[in-house]
């Protein structure tokens, strides 16, 4: 699968808020695909063991050499199976997702684009329940989803007794309607609530400084 832009912004935000607190150990990717979000995290939070699991056995081994070539391999697990059978021996601090987007749309018929980007094999609730069950008790879970979906994901957020601790809502440009939105949440009661966004070019189609700002760090030309 092609690593887009909105992934990249993605990783980026969630390394750079982690980094935030430092106190979270233990990291699982659901669904990780290349590979792309563990690495992104792992190169900004040296404190941090992650998990990776993939369904797709022809991603799992291509994040297997995305890991190899990098610095930090010895910190990033990547197991290839299915994250709904998937016991680990003990829960995590966090927990990410950049999950399949679609329910009940049209497919492809190419089945690993298909796994990758309907969620026939993991819809949102299931993925919620997972979140649930293996995370710490004031772990966090981090999601990039379509904007579109924002009112279904907040409400099955609430039916699974989970929170909503930030937004952060992502327009392709500042002439642009909104069409991701990340969500950070949690198991507990949060007294903090924060809703921002970022638009990823600015009037004359170049990155905005809010963009620059994440990105610097990962991208070769910022």
């Amino acid at each position: 699968m092609k690593v887009t832009t909105d992934a990249c912004l993605f990783g980026a935000w969630m390394a750079a808020d982690i980094q935030q607190t430092q106190n979270s150990k233990t990291l699982l990717d659901i669904g990780t695909g290349t590979g792309l979000l563990t690495l992104m995290i792992a190169q900004k939070n040296l404190h941090l063991d992650i998990d990776a699991i993939e369904i797709d056995s022809a991603a799992a081994e291509q994040s297997k050499e995305n890991r190899n070539a990098g610095t930090w391999k010895n910190r990033i697990n990547i197991i290839h199976g299915d994250v709904r059978s998937f016991k680990p021996a003990n829960k995590y601090d966090l927990i990410i997702s950049n999950p399949p987007f679609y329910e009940n749309e049209l497919q492809s018929g190419n089945k690993q684009r298909d796994t990758a980007h309907h969620s026939k094999y993991l819809t949102m609730d299931n993925l919620l329940q997972i979140i649930k069950l293996n995370l710490v008790e004031d772990g966090n879970f981090y999601l990039l989803l379509p904007y579109k979906r924002k009112d279904e994901i907040e409400k099955l957020v609430v039916d699974n007794n989970l929170i909503i601790v930030k937004k952060i809502c992502i327009r392709q440009s500042v002439n642009h309607d909104y069409f991701r939105i990340i969500i950070k949440g949690g198991l507990k009661n949060s007294t903090v609530k924060e809703e921002k966004e970022i638009s990823i070019r600015d009037n004359e189609q170049k990155y905005t400084n809010d963009f620059i700002g994440l990105l610097k760090d990962y991208y070769l030309h910022l």
